[in-house]
């Protein structure tokens, strides 16, 4: 498959849609077999999470409950060092389950700036399920749960992914080709 241009840069094909769906159905047995019986409320980041949690929600085959929030901190293809909550969270979670939805944890400031505000309302448990991991990336070290991918520290684009607001409706994730 040939290079595909998302805003004037070009990328290579990395993890095709069967290993995304692959990667998702594997997350979701996880979940399943854990949650079974105890109606895990899922809080997915968006914007990159949608992909990713609506199809990890179709496979869940549990009673669950889904919200959004929107929390940002890229800007180009590296990240700001600021995280800013755009959209709030609307939900009570005491005594929940909660599982959040990410699409990529690389620093992990995201969530390290994101979770004491969730543990502040005293949840039953607090889990994570990210589709890729960035470990060369961690300055936060933040345990993920239940994970699809670990990848090398390289920008990647697709399946929600994207590169200045460009390449989240790419099927598959693409990786940021060398450059000649």
């Amino acid at each position: 498959m040939a290079n595909t241009n998302v805003n004037g840069k070009f990328f290579k094909p990395y993890l095709s849609d069967n290993d995304i769906q692959n990667a998702i159905a594997r997350i979701a047995d996880e979940i399943k077999a854990e949650y079974k019986d105890k109606r895990p409320l899922f809080i997915a980041i968006l914007n990159g999470s949608f992909m990713f949690a609506s199809d990890l929600f179709k496979k869940l085959e549990i009673d669950a409950e889904i919200c959004f929030i929107k929390l940002a901190s890229y800007k180009g293809t590296k990240s700001t060092g600021h995280v800013i909550t755009a959209i709030g969270l609307d939900m009570d979670l005491y005594d929940r389950h909660v599982v959040i939805v990410e699409d990529i944890v690389d620093t992990g400031k995201t969530l390290n700036e994101f979770l004491p505000q969730l543990t502040h309302q005293q949840p039953a448990s607090l889990k994570i399920a990210a589709l890729l991991h960035k470990p060369e990336a961690t300055l936060f070290p933040i345990p993920i749960d239940y994970l699809g991918f670990a990848i090398p520290n390289k920008f990647v684009v697709g399946y929600g992914l994207d590169y200045d607001g460009l390449g989240r409706n790419l099927p598959e994730i693409l990786q940021l080709a060398e450059e000649e």
